[in-house]
């Protein structure tokens, strides 16, 4: 697992990992920006900040297949 983990690592670092890295940039910022922007408006509300997070990580999560799905790698 760990060897499979360094090959991947060195694989990114050479650019050779992904077809279309800005795609993954790209798709990646957007699901960023939107989890981001969803915690902020959230903390502004008068709730632990336990609920905040917790609900932005899980639409973040959801939302990234979505972005994802036309993601190839060579």
């Amino acid at each position: 697992m760990l060897q499979l983990s360094w090959f991947s690592f060195k694989l990114l670092l050479k650019g050779k990992l992904f077809r279309d890295p800005l795609y993954f940039v790209r798709q990646t910022t957007i699901a960023s920006s939107i989890g981001t922007l969803l915690l902020v408006l959230l903390a502004q509300l008068e709730i632990p900040l336990c609920i905040p997070i917790t609900v932005s990580s899980l639409i973040t999560g959801v939302i990234m297949p979505f972005l994802l799905k036309d993601f190839r790698m060579k």
